[in-house]
């Protein structure tokens, strides 16, 4: 799917109007163009299914860490605080100040530290919910490491509550996404609790 630049342009230009602005005086004129432009920068993972994201950062190591005994292994990677920003779907509202965390157990492949990074920011490209962004990574995660246990913490501020409404500025939302050992493992969600806390 391609994001509608021309249909984003006229319905700017509609909302200008719905304000009651003119949108041909000369700090407008350009909006719905500039708007335009940035959305498809910051919505540009709407184009993508979490497959194709998947297949786009899959760029991976052979993990040759196994354990000698053959036990199952429990190293965690960890990549902690990744900043992103998204929109949500509610209020088309910004939310900010966003920190991801992902962790992963490898099964016989790493990724590169920046294909986490890159998931997190595709996956907040799109109007979304903080839960869903989660959920979305863990997924992107799972397929592109080829591994079942991913966990997905962030945390976050969002404008639809600190700007309007309720207008609690200093709220922050923290959501957790566990899959495979880290929701059954409590020796795993021990681990990654001391290394989250470091």
């Amino acid at each position: 799917m391609a994001i509608d630049k021309d249909a984003i342009k006229e319905h700017i230009r509609g909302i200008l109007i719905a304000l009651g602005d003119d949108p041909d005086r000369e700090g407008l004129k350009e909006t719905p163009d500039r708007v335009a432009r940035m959305y498809e920068e910051v919505f540009e993972g709407m184009n993508y299914s979490n497959h194709e994201i998947a297949m786009m950062f899959n760029k991976a190591f052979k993990d040759d860490l196994a354990l000698p005994s053959g036990d199952k292994k429990k190293d965690i990677v960890l990549v902690k605080d990744i900043p992103i920003f998204s929109y949500c779907e509610h209020h088309i509202a910004l939310m900010y100040d966003m920190k991801v965390s992902v962790a992963y157990i490898p099964n016989e492949k790493v990724l590169g530290l920046s294909k986490i990074a890159r998931i997190c920011d595709m996956a907040s490209k799109r109007l979304q919910l903080q839960e869903r962004i989660g959920s979305d990574v863990a997924e992107i995660m799972m397929e592109a490491a080829d591994t079942d246990n991913v966990a997905v913490i962030i945390r976050g501020t969002h404008s639809c509550m600190s700007a309007r409404g309720i207008k609690k500025e200093s709220a922050t939302t923290v959501t957790t996404t566990f899959r495979g050992r880290f929701e059954t493992d409590s020796e795993i969600q021990s681990q990654l609790a001391m290394m989250m806390a470091q």
